[in-house]
């Protein structure tokens, strides 16, 4: 518990480590998605998957900011941060001024802050243990895009209706890691995405509160995160704003001489 206090510690000063894990209107090519659907019992979990499937957002680029506010034991930080992704590459943040700066690769996890002379070079344990859940690269993405972060062909599911969101969750249920998806019926991207382990009294809750359009793309708006373990909570919300896609981005990362390396044991 201690340890997994500390990842938390580092992860709320830096403001933004769990970009893990998207957007107020800002330009002609954003609007709100207005879900107007109704979800169906007829159909079926093959046919619910094949159409969240078809629905993740097809990009090159994105760039545009994340507003990015952590709650903790009460105290709230957040600042806004320039979010640039290449699909399947690399995902970058940076604070104002380069106070703060992550990226993420499919390799490893990087950041740096100027504030604490601190910084972070490694794999996603760091992640991975924050959430409760073995994370990488493609996962965190789709927490972005508002996708199932396992491969959904991988097992059978059931699905049922639940307040008008289609209920996915796997045949077999894992006892130590029980999952439950919620898909929206208007664009079939999800509106919730729920893991709990009860022997360790973990849970890890993302919700797709709004989607918007960009550029003919279904992309999540606002996003909150809950992770819980015992009595122990951090929420997080996302705020995503002035998007475009498929334009030239760079992602420049330098880790400043002199800071302090930190190490997760």
């Amino acid at each position: 518990m201690k340890k997994l206090k500390h990842i938390k510690q580092h992860i709320f000063r830096i403001a933004f480590a769990f970009a893990v894990l998207l957007f107020v209107l800002s330009c002609k090519s954003t609007k709100s998605v207005i879900d107007s659907g109704r979800a169906s019992d007829k159909l079926s979990a093959k046919q619910v998957i094949k159409q969240h499937q078809k629905s993740d957002a097809d990009f090159k680029t994105l760039q545009g900011k994340v507003k990015i506010d952590i709650t903790q034991n009460q105290n709230e930080q957040g600042s806004t941060f320039n979010l640039r992704i290449e699909k399947d590459k690399v995902i970058w943040l940076s604070a104002k001024l380069g106070l703060a700066r992550m990226m993420i690769t499919p390799e490893k996890v990087r950041f740096y802050n100027k504030l604490d002379n601190e910084y972070f070079d490694g794999d996603y344990k760091l992640l991975s243990d924050f959430a409760g859940v073995d994370l990488d690269f493609y996962k965190v993405q789709n927490i972005l895009l508002g996708q199932a972060i396992f491969d959904l062909k991988d097992q059978q599911y059931t699905v049922s209706v639940n307040e008008n969101s289609y209920a996915l969750q796997p045949k077999d249920q894992n006892a130590l890691l029980e999952l439950f998806y919620l898909i929206n019926p208007s664009h079939f991207k999800m509106d919730s995405l729920q893991l709990f382990q009860q022997l360790k009294k973990r849970i890890l809750q993302v919700d797709y509160k709004s989607y918007q359009e960009v550029e003919k793309q279904i992309l999540p708006k606002d996003i909150r995160i809950i992770a819980v373990e015992d009595s122990d909570e951090v929420a997080i919300t996302m705020e995503f704003k002035s998007l475009t896609l498929n334009e030239d981005v760079r992602f420049p990362f330098n880790i400043p001489a002199g800071y302090k390396e930190i190490v997760i044991k």
